[in-house]
């Protein structure tokens, strides 16, 4: 068994659940590509067997404050609310979990705006 990897398979369900580009690495030119949402993997375990308990950060970038924290909240509802349940071609996701909710949190370029929050997403592959 390959774990799936749960950054490809969030970047690609929230693309289509939620009106904005997701990635796990900010493009270069991120000013022209706003409202942007970042998905990185920062821990978590698994039982080793077959469950994954993932802590994802999900930071959303917008050039505005009310848009960095729209984007933020939509994508909450969208992982709490619609998530759960959902097969996507390499995983299957269960409970879902806010463990820090959207916040501020600083960004170098003043121009921009940066809200993010923490998840704990439960899943396990396909079989």
């Amino acid at each position: 068994m390959i774990w799936p990897d749960v950054e490809v398979e969030l970047i690609a369900w929230l693309d289509s659940q939620v009106d904005a580009h997701f990635t796990a690495e900010l493009p270069a030119n991120l000013l022209d590509v706003l409202p942007v949402g970042q998905v990185q993997r920062v821990g978590g375990s698994d039982d080793s067997f077959r469950l994954d308990r993932a802590l994802v950060d999900v930071d959303a970038y917008a050039a505005t404050r009310g848009g960095a924290s729209l984007l933020a909240r939509e994508t909450r509802d969208a992982l709490v609310m619609r998530l759960p349940g959902t097969k996507t071609p390499a995983a299957v996701f269960g409970r879902v979990s806010t463990v820090s909710a959207p916040s501020w949190r600083p960004y170098e370029n003043t121009g921009l705006r940066r809200c993010g929050a923490t998840y704990e997403i439960f899943f396990h592959p396909v079989s």
